[in-house]
């Protein structure tokens, strides 16, 4: 038999506790790995060999029983083949035996009751508990085969940086399974998508799915039977019960967990919104090879082009994911998450906050309830006070330091165990004299600055007990109030900034210290104390080293006794710091009452191992011990945490009668022990267990006395203790009590706890609780139990509730707060009938806690520590013993864990922070946590919501090394713990997510009357005539032919207005300009740093253009009619060769060019737009053909497949012999090809009707004349920026600076310097623009201002977009640029689409642009609720500029098609004679072409024709006033149809989930959402160390949770630049999704929320 295999369960307890040692020494890195398996080899050898003989002696009995069991059936068949008579006398002989075998039974039971209380248990709570744990998990294992959750994503150069991974094996071993683990997954993306769903009994699995399923079931664990049910009092002090244990095994390796499901099950759940909405469909995607067309994701960025996008893998069937580890893992979340929920959710979603917490409150009609009466009283014994006592604490010190000077009062430990520094009474005695004097008399230079009353602090080491109570006794005599408050290290310890509130509202303006530790202070440059933040000033004095007081002095009267005393600091819940005001009355009640109760004689020694400035160690170990004259030896906590059993050797040494500890001294203690035998503890009369009151104290205080019973600790010595900073001491096991008042125990369920009622458990349940008593009231006290939610009415018998405690030995209240102070320190309990109960008031302990027989008290938890979890009560301790027996030793340092609970969702949510081992690995950590979250599943029944793993040492400390568990809940908070794991699971505890209210079937024709009758306006709103184009003039046309051929008539100066008569043809436009005004420059072109790169006059242009012509017809060869794709920078090439095309009857296409630094994934989009537009030549400028044919291109393209491509810089020079003119205005003028932010490329049809009145449109709107200039800083290749960069100009004849985008990214200030200098009144730009000008120039308007900029005479700066307006970057622009003179109501917005590229333009007149605030919850169920500002879930809208001239818009319900009334949402239709002619498809599928370019309302004006834009909005009647006097209608943009996100019944629009994810963190820089398989995905870019990646993880939750009730599925972090954004600023949602679903993002971590 193997040393692995020994059963360390039956080993001797002086060998486990050696094992237990051996584990402690490798923890703390004492051993080496090698020297721990040596030595635990020659621990467990002989043991291995004895158990082997045993095996072997067993494997023989089992073999000879076989053979008697054999023989016995030959004897039975023998016995069977007799007479009748031999039967019935064996059925005599049967008879008397079976009575025997009754008897012998009914003897054995009688024994093993009997063994209960005769035996002691072997086992500790703990171990009960720990096996309860494992037998749970493999339970768990075995009831609920769900697939296994998906291990996080991390990054390789964040595994590098984490400080848990240091070890040169573990990099290795990780680096190997992260390159099997991503072969694994692709392998079960595979796998799951071409196999069926395998049943439950399936053995198929995945790799992944396998490990986690065997990690999980590798150990046997043992469960046993607990102590007796009820509550039982014994004689004794600990536990005297035998426990039968009973092993259960598992198998090694669980199987398939319930089968391999298909992504493409649920894709159908998940579809686009489109396909969702039938009515509503998507336009063409024009690069499908067949009709059912596919959407083509665009590579393309404009503002981040130094990060090469990666090409995204296409699938060739939308239902069909992308092969990859991401597709796997998501596929792995989706299996886990088909657990159903506990939970049933309503039926209707409810707005009001009070309904939703409702929800999460509402408690179980089955859950037990309080059955019992009502509770009574539990009143103490009298206080008899032993005579001979010092009248007090003052008269105590001159008493003993009088009449014995030399007794020593405190023995001082030093860190290496010394006890050299000691104090005796007479130097008490002196010391307190002279501190006392000096403060009255020393402190200040002019005047005493401290007089009777005044609050001082007390500033004194742990280490340093002699200083402190001299100081404190000082005070005392002086008659000034001490407060004890901890020494601050560093500027930044945790809770020192709320111990500086306390000081400032205390008035504390000196503190007293040592001089060594006032060394050991922070200090600033000039040498003194630093200021701590959130402190008031102080004056530090050192004690030491005073002069002794005059002869004459006489200390001041003594005070009354309502007077204060101390002031002891206590934190609550939320962290704030309150100082308990004890007067000094109470304060010699209570020293009264602890002789009394704990039997305290002169010169008794006592042992303290506790924090001798507050709580339990200040009551006993400095004002009790000094008002009976003993002795207190001091442990300080530096030397317990190198040796744990000093305090044991103090105990020892000097023979002490008591000690002052907490459970985990003693656990230490027993761990650290190696079987010493100069132990000797039977002088110990009374062990006080100072955190008796936390339920799992239990398990130490029986290990601690099983171990030390045979080293003299009596079982009647351990005296578990309850307390609280309000109530001083609660209750104490008398030491000594034995029978009917000695110890309680009771086993308790759990689950009944939860509910706050006591029920009795059995002993073999895994979520029972043992608890014990900590002893009866104090004397001269009484004790109820309150309710703890509602008003403090009194408790049943079996109802938990919050102890309340009515003694003389109370705390009076808190420091200058007298609402909490009354609300807790003045209660009267209340009877049935609603009265009180008494006259007297009573206090709050914070204490949950029952009334058991004999009136023991019982503590279950703590107030601070209650969790109310969806109508049930959790407490911390119990989850972190939980969590502590799922094998801690392997992955948690030092068992330093947190538990706490925090708000999301209207219901508190359990989070739990432990501190990670340094040797712990990636994969073995997560399991861990997955057995974590199993565990206290099954215990406690109850889901958690995060789970973080930080580095060791990292959660912020306590003075005695203790957690800090507020600063831990508010660094959480604040995403500043920067975790090394994470688990976020709010599937499984979120329960209370409302649904959407039901929608019923309404008729349009229903909805339309309904408006009427209610006397609302149907929503419909239209721009102001653009009266007619009428190009049909045969006059205007042999005009135009005679002046291109003579230039001698006489001209109008503007065609356009001079005659009334227009041209619908643009290239007309332009001839006639050349003609009139030939010199008039149209375009300006700046460059990068601001100079001029060229300008165009008429004449200029329009020469250019007819060469451009002559080429197109020479080399070319182009037809009338053709495609020509032009593929230039922006620039007035661009320009000319559209007006080329115009010359000789050709369509121009414009193409964005590919970028010559990412060229792999951008040209193939070129490629691809050029062959679908049935382009026949390709005309571009040298350097772009230059890089179209270069060995670049080759690797991405064919670059033989390219069509004709021309140069338009070797042009001939040549005239055109005739300038074509088409037939008919509406046939093709140009198409106009883009991708939208969901990946679709489409392409549409402008005619050059459509063109002359779109530029017509917008000249009137904007008021653009040929006097005017204007700037251009946006792209030109498609939408609003080709018309004004392309048309406009022409048309209009104003002069027009153009600055190519590119250029603003490498200048910022380019663009604004550019419109300064030129006095431009008119900017037209783009979102990106704004935005690189928001983010680079923040800091620089000063420098802006001393250069010249002025932007004063801006009249209206229009940002070009497709989208809801950007109201915030718009603000923060307008804001930073005020300062050069920019009017905050100069920027507004434009709103276009693909079926209309212009429909709102703010113009130059009108009102300025209105904003209304509305309900983002009733946008999500398709309604429109105003709201005030600042309202919750409010959001801003801004309206979309003006409507264009000739523009006509109505909204309509995407379903039914019927028009919608005022401020109602809905899609926005459009009918203009600009808009486009359809979409350009080469599969003649007509089949959207009606539905998007020529749809009809249901209801209204049903003859008219509407353009369906897909954005969803609504319009509303304000109260300004247009042009006309008549009330303005302002068109609101809320977001594209095709981008929501349908999620739970309800429409979601991402940018309002981007918008609240960007605020809850400052390191996040950009995010974008996106859905997949019905789950939400959100990507965020972080902007500093990647280390600090994980800490977004849960705030990004928190806040979707909170704000949008949506639960995040995946959360991806990302470096800056990765979200792709195209050129007019919008996010890339869809190639975003391939790139990720590809696995090609490169993410710093990926988390799969549970």
């Amino acid at each position: 038999m193997s040393q692995a295999a020994v059963n360390t369960s039956s080993l001797p307890l002086e060998i486990r506790a050696k094992l237990a040692e051996l584990e402690l020494e490798l923890s703390e890195g004492d051993i080496t790995q090698k020297g721990f398996e040596k030595k635990r080899a020659r621990l467990l050898a002989p043991y291995a060999q004895q158990q082997q003989q045993q095996h072997q002696r067993q494997e023989q009995l089992r073999q000879e029983l076989q053979r008697q069991q054999h023989q016995n059936q030959q004897r039975q068949q023998q016995q069977r083949q007799s007479g009748q008579q031999g039967r019935h006398a064996g059925s005599g002989s049967s008879g008397s035996g079976h009575g025997n075998e009754r008897q012998s039974q009914a003897q054995r039971r009688r024994d093993r009751r009997r063994g209960r209380h005769d035996h002691r248990d072997e086992r500790y709570r703990s171990d009960i508990h720990a096996e309860a744990v494992q037998q749970a998990l493999a339970q768990h294992s075995k009831r609920n085969r769900v697939p296994v959750m998906p291990m996080p994503s991390k990054r390789q150069s964040l595994v590098l940086n984490n400080p848990v991974m240091d070890t040169p094996t573990e990099l290795a071993r990780l680096r190997h399974f992260h390159s099997q683990k991503a072969m694994r997954c692709v392998a079960q993306s595979r796998l799951s998508l071409h196999t069926p769903v395998q049943s439950d009994e399936s053995d198929t699995s995945s790799d992944d799915e396998s490990i986690h399923s065997g990690r999980l079931s590798t150990s046997s664990p043992e469960h046993a039977s607990r102590q007796p049910s009820g509550l039982t009092k014994n004689s004794a002090g600990g536990s005297r019960s035998s426990v039968s244990s009973q092993s259960t095994t598992t198998s090694g390796a669980q199987g398939a967990p319930g089968g391999i499901y298909s992504i493409a099950d649920v894709l159908q759940d998940s579809l686009p919104s489109s396909s969702q909405n039938k009515t509503q469909q998507l336009p063409p995607d024009v690069t499908s090879p067949s009709v059912a067309s596919q959407t083509f994701r665009m590579d393309r960025t404009i503002d981040r082009r130094h990060r090469p996008q990666p090409k995204p893998q296409q699938p060739e069937d939308e239902n069909v994911p992308v092969h990859g580890k991401v597709s796997a893992k998501i596929q792995q979340l989706l299996n886990t998450l088909k657990r159903p929920k506990r939970k049933p959710l309503r039926e209707f979603f409810v707005d009001e906050e009070e309904e939703l917490e409702a929800i999460a409150k509402e408690v179980d009609p089955n859950a037990p309830k309080a059955e019992g009466p009502v509770i009574s009283p539990a009143v103490g014994e009298s206080l008899a006070i032993p005579s001979g006592l010092p009248r007090n604490l003052e008269a105590a010190v001159q008493r003993y330091g009088s009449a014995s000077y030399k007794a020593t009062v405190i023995t001082a430990l030093d860190a290496t165990g010394k006890h050299s520094i000691t104090l005796t009474y007479g130097k008490l005695l002196s010391r307190m004299q002279k501190i006392a004097f000096s403060l009255l008399n020393k402190v200040g230079q002019k005047e005493p600055a401290i007089r009777p009353g005044d609050r001082v602090a007390l500033v004194y080491p742990n280490s340093d007990p002699i200083s402190f109570m001299c100081a404190f006794y000082g005070c005392l005599y002086a008659g000034v109030v001490p407060v004890p408050i901890e020494v601050p290290l560093t500027r930044k310890d945790a809770g020192s900034q709320q111990i500086g509130f306390l000081l400032g509202s205390c008035g504390v303006s000196v503190a007293l210290t040592s001089e060594a530790c006032l060394k050991g202070l922070p200090k600033g440059p000039s040498g003194e104390v630093a200021q701590f933040k959130g402190w008031p000033r102080l004056t530090w004095f050192v004690t030491e080293h005073l002069s002794k007081p005059a002869k004459d002095w006489m200390p001041p009267p003594r005070l009354s006794d309502e007077q204060t005393a101390y002031i002891e600091y206590t934190t609550a819940k939320d962290g704030s710091v309150m100082g308990v005001t004890v007067n000094r009355g109470a304060m010699l009640c209570h020293c009264r009452t602890l002789t009394a109760a704990c039997n305290y004689t002169e010169g008794e020694i006592i042992v303290n191992v506790l924090d001798f400035k507050r709580d339990v160690g200040l009551w006993h170990s400095i004002l009790t011990s000094v008002f009976n004259g003993m002795h207190v030896v001091f442990v300080p906590y530096s030397l317990m945490k190198v040796n744990p059993t000093s305090w044991l050797h103090m105990v020892t040494r000097f023979k002490a009668t008591c000690a002052t500890v907490k459970s985990r001294d003693m656990h230490w203690a027993l761990v650290a022990q190696k079987d010493q035998k100069d132990i000797n503890l039977s002088s110990l009369r009374m062990l006080l267990v100072a955190d008796g009151a936390n339920p799992w104290s239990l398990s130490s205080c029986d290990a601690f006395l099983n171990v030390f019973q045979n080293k003299g600790l009596k079982p009647e010595a351990i005296c578990p203790t309850a307390s609280s900073a309000e109530a001083l001491t609660v209750a104490v096991r008398r030491p000594g009590r034995t029978g009917g008042q000695g110890t309680g125990r009771g086993v308790l369920s759990m689950s009944g706890l939860s509910y706050g009622v006591v029920r009795v458990d059995t002993e073999d349940k895994l979520t029972s609780l043992i608890l014990q008593d900590v002893g009866t009231v104090m004397p001269g006290a009484v004790a109820v139990i309150v309710k703890v939610d509602n008003a403090p009415g009194l408790c049943k018998t079996d109802e938990v509730g919050e102890i309340c405690v009515a003694s003389g030995a109370i705390g009076v209240g808190y420091f200058g707060l007298q609402g909490l102070s009354n609300n807790t320190f003045k209660i009267q309990p209340l009877a049935s009938d609603g009265k009180p109960m008494a006259e007297q008031t009573f206090v709050r302990t914070g204490l949950l806690g029952f009334l058991g027989p004999g009136g023991m008290i019982f503590v279950v938890g703590k107030v601070d520590g209650l969790m109310n979890i969806s109508g049930r009560r959790h407490n911390t301790d119990d989850i972190i013993a939980t969590v502590l027996a799922v094998e801690p030793m392997k992955f948690i340092y030092r068992g330093r864990i947190a538990v706490f609970s925090i708000k999301v969702l209207k219901d508190e949510r359990i989070v739990i922070i432990a501190e990670q081992r340094p040797d712990s690995s990636e994969e073995d950590s997560f399991q861990w946590m997955s057995r974590v979250l199993q565990a206290i599943d099954s215990i406690h029944q109850v889901g958690v919501y995060c789970l973080l793993l930080v580095p060791a040492n990292s959660l912020p400390k306590t003075p005695l090394g203790g957690i800090h568990l507020w600063e831990t809940k508010q660094r959480f908070m604040e995403g500043s713990l920067h975790p090394c794991n994470v688990l976020m699971c709010p599937h499984t505890c979120v329960t209370n997510l409302p649904k959407p209210r039901q929608k019923h079937p309404v008729g349009p024709s229903s909805v339309m009357v309904g408006n009427l009758v209610q006397g609302r306006r149907i929503a419909g709103a239209q721009g102001r005539d653009i009266g007619t184009l009428d190009g049909d003039d045969e006059q205007y046309r042999k005009g135009f032919s005679s002046l291109r051929l003579s230039g001698k008539q006489h001209i109008p100066s503007d065609p356009i207005e001079s005659t009334g008569k227009t041209h619908q043809f643009l290239s007309e436009i332009l001839q006639w300009r050349a003609a009139t005004t030939p010199e008039e420059v149209l375009y300006s072109q700046l460059n990068a740093k601001g100079g001029g790169a060229g300008a165009v006059s008429c004449m200029q242009l329009h020469k250019r253009a007819e060469r451009i012509g002559c080429l197109l017809l020479e080399k070319g060869k182009i037809n009338t009619g053709d495609h020509v794709a032009l593929i230039f920078t922006p620039g007035i090439d661009l320009i000319a060769a559209v007006y080329g095309c115009f010359y000789v009857g050709a369509v121009p296409v414009p193409v964005r060019p590919p970028h010559h630094q990412n060229i792999a994934t951008t040209l193939p989009t070129v490629k691809m737009i050029v062959d679908v537009s049935k382009s026949v030549a390709v005309l571009t400028m040298g350097t772009m053909l230059k890089l179209l044919k270069s060995k670049e291109a080759a690797s991405a393209i064919d670059v033989k497949s390219w069509p004709v491509l021309l140069d338009c810089d070797d042009t001939p020079r040549k005239k055109l012999s005739s300038i074509y003119r088409a037939p008919t205005p509406e046939m093709l003028a140009y198409l106009d090809f883009s991708v939208s932010t969901t990946g679709m490329l489409a392409g549409i049809k402008m005619s050059h009707s459509a063109a002359s009145n779109l530029s017509r449109s917008l000249k009137l709107q904007a008021e653009l004349y040929p006097s005017r200039t204007i700037a251009l800083c946006l792209d030109p290749f498609c939408g609003l920026g080709f018309v004004l960069w392309c048309l406009v100009g022409v048309y209009a004849g104003h002069h027009t600076i153009l600055i190519p985008p590119a250029d603003v990214e490498a200048n910022p200030s380019l663009w604004l310097m550019a419109v300064s200098q030129n006095k431009v009144r008119d900017v037209f730009c783009s979102y990106g623009v704004i935005e690189i000008s928001t983010k680079g120039l923040g800091g620089s308007t000063a420098s802006l201002r001393a250069k010249g900029v002025n932007l004063s005479g801006v009249r209206t700066c229009v940002v070009v977009a497709e989208e809801r307006p950007r109201i915030n970057l718009c603000n923060s622009f307008s804001k930073l640029f005020k300062d050069v003179g920019l009017s905050p109501r100069a920027v507004s917005t434009t709103f276009g689409c693909r079926v209309n590229v212009a429909v709102c333009c703010q113009g130059t007149s009108g009102p300025d642009p209105t904003s209304v605030f509305v309900d983002m919850r009733a946008l999500r169920n398709d309604r429109v609720t105003l709201v005030e500002k600042g309202s919750p879930h409010s959001l801003c809208l801004m309206e979309s500029g003006k409507i264009l001239p000739g523009v006509k818009v109505v909204i309509a319900n995407p379903e039914t098609k019927g028009q919608c009334g005022d401020s109602h949402l809905g899609e926005i239709w459009v009918s203009s004679p600009h808009s486009a002619s359809g979409y350009f498809t080469i599969y003649g599928d007509e089949s959207l072409q009606n539905d998007h370019f020529s749809a009809s309302l249901t209801t209204g004006d049903t003859t008219a024709v509407y353009s369906r834009t897909g954005y969803l909005g609504f319009l509303r009647q304000t109260d300004l006033t247009n042009h006309a006097g008549e009330y303005h209608d302002a068109l609101y943009i809320v977001g594209s149809l095709d981008e929501t996100l349908m999620l739970r019944g309800m429409r979601y629009h991402p940018i309002d989930i981007e918008n609240s994810v960007l605020r809850c963190h400052k390191n996040i820089c950009e995010c974008a959402v996106f859905t997949w398989t019905n789950l939400l995905v959100v990507v965020v870019e972080l902007e500093g160390p990647e280390n600090e990646a994980l800490d977004l993880i849960p705030l990004v939750t928190n806040v979707v949770l909170e704000e949008h009730y949506l639960i995040v599925g995946v959360v991806v972090v990302v470096d800056p630049g990765v979200i792709p954004i195209n050129s007019r600023g919008e996010k890339q949602r869809m190639h975003l999704r391939d790139g990720f679903l590809a696995d090609q993002l490169d993410p710093i971590y990926v988390a799969y929320n549970m």
